[in-house]
């Protein structure tokens, strides 16, 4: 009956809740642009003050970028952390808007009422989602849920460049039991919870030949051109089986568990839909996996971008003197960035013929998977507070790209990440007339509710 009261009360004070989050959106806080700099520090401190106004002690703590929101509930059971970001993308181009990107509206379309702005869906949406179920419980009970600790990051739009030390220098006041993330979304209509991350680490080099570039008839065919000698070695990156050929490169990937791979089959992912959404047909990848374990649970060697010579109007017949390109490796379970990378550069070199030498930039900038001990009973707590909410059994999924913090609560703060999120996949996220479906935001508010009276 406590829980029945708390969602009548959701249900009651959506209005007023789709208002505070309006104030929000209202925000111009694009944390990648200098000049709205004061702005994500507007957002810190609205966030700071209607938490503090819950009953919260809440604080915006300064880094050498935007501030890093902290709030602290002590109370009974397990310790939970809730993360979200108050930073938006830029909106670019503002001319494909139908309004002011940051004038936030509720607006009735075909399907239902959304709400438009920048940061609808990615993330300031998400994180009320979770502030205003705690807003119900303290009306209903008169007090926040359990031992809660709510931690909001002003850079995640811009790199976090700031994130891991701050981790690092407050590890024992943000160490917790369990962190739950709000920056994901439904599978399709089906409430998911994401269990499973792809890592990535990236590697860009440069193959050197001759000494300057050469006149095509009188060098070519006796002297090596670099874009033939890259274009042949990447071109061996993977068999005719889909699989990535350099030695090792699957020594630690995990299969995927039974049940997981049955709860996937049960989603019906229709991958010719899919595929057909972006002028595609034929599925690439391993043959002899699934489409979901292809994009979910299974490693990738991409070719990012690759030029050289000369690329201008007309012709110019010249035998180039460099080639350059730029690949990225998406990981899964136990694969290491730094392992991966050395691998690839070990393997690309073996092939280098004689009279050709590679240059690689920058630093392994690199970031392992996240794989959940869904073992955990909060996992099927979860799972089952969302089936109750949204009518129709939560799935297990898992992303095919990176949400770093995951494996920084991971590998810093020790902990699991619970990754439940309510965005749909037209919602338009880092992109022109951006939008968050009032039943996302008020479902999602009613689901973290449900988690709460099952998680404390």
């Amino acid at each position: 009956m406590t829980l029945d009261a708390v969602l009548s009360r959701i249900d009651a004070d959506l209005p007023q809740a789709l208002d505070r989050l309006i104030d929000l959106l209202r925000i111009p806080s694009i944390s990648t642009d200098p000049a709205f700099k004061a702005d994500c520090a507007r957002a810190a401190d609205w966030v700071v003050a209607d938490l503090a106004e819950l009953g919260f002690a809440a604080r915006a703590e300064a880094t050498p970028g935007h501030p890093m929101v902290v709030a602290h509930h002590k109370g009974p059971g397990r310790h939970i952390l809730f993360y979200g970001h108050y930073d938006v993308q830029p909106v670019d181009p503002v001319a494909l808007w139908d309004h002011d990107p940051f004038d936030a509206k509720v607006q009735a379309t075909p399907k239902g009422p959304v709400i438009r702005a920048r940061g609808a869906s990615d993330d300031k949406g998400q994180l009320m989602t979770f502030i205003e179920a705690c807003r119900a419980w303290k009306a209903v009970h008169g007090t926040l849920p359990g031992n809660l600790t709510i931690f909001l990051e002003g850079e995640e739009e811009s790199g976090s460049p700031s994130l891991i030390p701050f981790l690092e220098d407050n590890r024992a006041e943000l160490s917790a039991d369990l962190a739950l993330i709000c920056d994901t979304g439904l599978h399709g209509t089906t409430p998911a919870i994401t269990t499973m991350l792809r890592g990535l680490t990236k590697c860009e080099l440069t193959v050197h030949a001759a000494s300057r570039d050469l006149h095509s008839g009188m060098y070519g065919g006796l002297a090596r051109n670099p874009i033939h000698v890259l274009t042949r070695i990447l071109g061996q990156l993977h068999d005719d089986q889909g699989r990535v050929t350099i030695p090792g490169f699957y020594d630690a990937v995990d299969e995927l568990p039974d049940s997981l791979r049955q709860q996937w089959q049960a989603l019906a992912f229709d991958h010719a839909g899919f595929l057909a959404d972006v002028g595609l047909s034929v599925p690439a990848g391993e043959v002899d996996r699934t489409p979901l374990e292809c994009l979910w649970s299974r490693p990738t060697a991409e070719v990012n971008g690759i030029w050289g010579g000369y690329t201008g109007a007309g012709f110019k017949t010249v035998l180039p003197a460099e080639a350059h390109a730029k690949i990225s490796f998406r990981m899964v379970s136990r694969q290491n960035p730094d392992d991966i990378a050395a691998r690839f550069k070990a393997w690309f070199e073996a092939q280098l013929p004689a009279d050709c030498t590679v240059e690689w930039h920058g630093g392994n900038e690199g970031s392992p998977a996240s794989v959940m001990a869904i073992t955990d009973p909060a996992f099927e707590a979860a799972r089952a507070a969302l089936s109750e909410e949204w009518g129709k059994p939560a799935a297990y999924v898992g992303s095919g790209g990176s949400i770093p913090v995951a494996g920084y609560f991971k590998s810093i703060l020790g902990m699991d990440a619970m990754l439940i999120g309510f965005a749909k996949d037209d919602d338009n996220i880092h992109s022109p007339n951006e939008k968050y479906d009032v039943e996302s935001f008020h479902k999602g508010i009613r689901s973290w509710a449900r988690v709460l009276a099952r998680l404390t």
